[in-house]
């Protein structure tokens, strides 16, 4: 059987190429100026990764580090499909390849598409102070995965890293990283409206406001209107 390739990948994206689709992904896509897009759907991206669900990681890696916005998109569609077939030594392996490659990450897609289902998947029920070190970092994205790798967390019922991470990021001057948390309290209020509400309790009246407007974005008209006061 041959073995699939990254430059098979890249031609099967191409074969769905819109160039009227890309123009408008350049305007939603603030961060990526640099990018190249092909004007894919998210569809067409989630079927080529079954197609090269068996890519081999070095030619994984070759896409991941792609100035092309979707051969990155496919590459995590890629691991994630490989991550969730696979035996835990391999997982160990394409979660510290992952690691390895997320330098490569440069737009908050790539983050909300990989970093819950890799990162989070894997450390769901070991060590997580790898989070506490990313959320630290100079690296916008960095800090993003962090935060965002914890939505595997609340899925399985713990909160408690979600919101000691974003406890972390209060004074963050991106707005990338506010959604990011405001979105994780959110997903938090979901689970645990009482966890939500002391977390907010003790730091609304400190928090970036596009945090707390996502945060609370569940809550009744009166409770919002309480909360947005304490800014």
């Amino acid at each position: 059987m041959q073995t699939l390739s990254s430059a098979q990948a890249r031609r099967r994206l191409r074969e769905f190429a819109d160039p009227a689709r890309a123009a408008g992904q350049r305007m939603y896509f603030k961060n990526c100026d640099g990018d190249t897009f092909l004007g894919l759907r998210a569809a067409q991206v989630h079927g080529t990764a079954r197609e090269f669900a068996a890519l081999p990681l070095e030619e994984v890696a070759k896409l991941m580090h792609s100035s092309v916005h979707e051969e990155r998109s496919l590459a995590h569609g890629v691991l994630r499909r490989q991550y969730e077939t696979a035996k835990p030594a391999e997982q160990a392996r394409i979660f510290r390849f992952y690691m390895k490659h997320r330098g490569a990450i440069r737009d908050w897609d790539g983050v909300d598409d990989s970093a819950p289902y890799i990162a989070g998947r894997y450390l769901l029920e070991r060590d997580k102070r790898v989070l506490y070190r990313l959320v630290r970092s100079r690296s916008l994205w960095d800090r993003r995965i962090a935060l965002v790798a914890t939505l595997w967390f609340i899925r399985n019922g713990n909160v408690g890293d979600t919101l000691a991470l974003c406890a972390l990021v209060l004074e963050d001057r991106e707005d990338l990283i506010h959604k990011a948390a405001g979105w994780m309290l959110r997903e938090v209020g979901k689970r645990d409206g009482r966890a939500l509400r002391a977390f907010l309790d003790e730091h609304a009246p400190r928090m970036p406001r596009t945090m707390l407007r996502y945060a609370i974005e569940r809550f009744a008209d009166a409770e919002r209107r309480r909360y947005l006061a304490l800014k």
